[in-house]
C-alpha cells in the first residue's frame, strides 16, 4: 500500500495552484508528481472551460478527469470528452437581455460546453481573452442553438458588481439559477445547484473513491461550496474572507507553492485525513 492511496486532492487554478504569472511552479509540479507516485489522485476544479486549461494539464498531468465551468462539467481531457454536464435552461437568456438593456457598460460572454462567445465587449472581456487565449467569437445571445453552460459578465467597478447582483436577483426567473463571483471583475449565472462543491459527489462516484478522503483547495468565493463539501477544505493565505471562513485550514499563499506545502504537510502528518 502506498502512502497516499485513496486520497483525492481537488485544487482550484487561478489564485491557488497558479501563481500570478499563470504558471505552475516547479515546487508544485514536483510535489504533485510525488503525490501521484505514492498513490494519490490529483485533479483541479476550475471555473474555466476545458479549452483554456491546456498549459495546466501539461504542467501537472492530472490522473483523474477535471472539473470545469464552476461545477457545470466533468471532462476527460486526454479523450476530449465530457463525462458529466449540467445544462442551463434557455430562461437564462432573459437575465442576459435584462443586464444588456439596463447596464450598457457590461461585458457579456455566453459559454456553451464547446465554445465561448463574446456577446458584448469591454475592458474585462479584452483582459479575459489575453489571459486565456480565447478566440474572439461573437454572437447575439439568442443566436446559438448549442446547450448553454453558463453566462459570464465582466464588470469594471465594485459598484457595477453590486448593481448587477441586485438587478439579476430581483428578476422572476432568478430562482432557477445560482449567481457567483469568480473574480473581482467576473460575475456568473449558473444553473440552480451547479457549483464546485456539488461536483465532488459525481467526481468521486466516477473515480470509485470516497468523499471522506477528499481534499479541496481554493481561494475565492466560487470555491466556498467545494471547501465545505470536501472532507478537508483548505484555503490559501491569499483567499477571500468567505473562502477562509469556509475552510478547515488555511495554508500558505499561491505564490508560496501552496499545493506543495499541503502535500508536504500530509507527508509529515501535520495534516491528516
Amino acid at each position: 500500500m502506498k502512502k497516499f492511496d485513496g486520497i483525492l486532492i481537488c485544487s482550484d487554478l487561478d489564485g491557488t495552484l497558479l501563481q500570478k504569472n499563470e504558471y505552475v511552479s516547479p515546487e508544485n509540479r514536483e510535489a504533485i508528481a510525488y503525490f501521484k507516485s505514492e498513490g494519490g489522485t490529483f485533479t483541479f476544479i476550475t471555473g474555466r472551460m476545458p479549452r483554456f486549461v491546456g498549459n495546466c494539464i501539461d504542467a501537472v498531468r492530472p490522473n483523474a478527469p477535471i472539473g470545469c465551468i464552476n461545477g457545470g462539467g466533468i471532462y476527460d481531457y486526454p479523450n476530449k470528452k465530457y463525462l458529466w454536464t449540467h445544462e442551463a435552461s434557455r430562461d437564462i437568456l432573459d437575465l442576459v437581455e435584462l443586464a444588456e438593456r439596463e447596464m450598457p457598460s457590461l461585458g457579456i460572454q455566453l459559454n456553451t460546453f464547446e465554445n465561448t462567445y463574446f456577446c458584448r465587449d469591454n475592458s474585462v472581456m479584452v483582459w479575459f481573452r489575453e489571459l486565456t487565449g480565447a478566440e474572439y467569437l461573437t454572437c447575439n445571445c439568442r443566436e446559438t442553438e448549442e446547450p448553454i453552460a453558463k453566462i459570464l459578465f465582466g464588470v469594471e467597478t465594485e459598484e457595477e458588481m453590486e448593481r448587477l447582483d441586485r438587478l439579476l436577483k430581483a428578476h422572476p426567473t432568478a430562482k432557477n439559477f445560482d449567481f457567483v463571483s469568480a473574480e473581482k471583475t467576473l460575475y456568473e449565472i449558473l444553473p440552480k445547484g451547479v457549483n464546485k462543491g456539488n461536483l465532488l459527489a459525481p467526481m468521486v462516484n466516477l473515480l470509485g473513491m470516497e468523499l471522506e478522503k477528499t481534499i479541496a483547495v481554493g481561494d475565492y468565493d466560487n470555491d466556498v461550496q467545494m471547501l465545505r463539501a470536501a472532507k478537508l477544505g483548505i484555503a490559501v493565505a491569499n483567499a477571500s474572507p468567505a473562502a477562509k471562513a469556509a475552510a478547515d485550514h488555511v495554508t500558505v499563499s499561491n505564490e508560496e507553492h501552496a499545493i506543495a506545502r499541503i502535500i508536504s504537510d500530509l507527508d509529515s502528518g501535520a495534516l491528516q485525513i
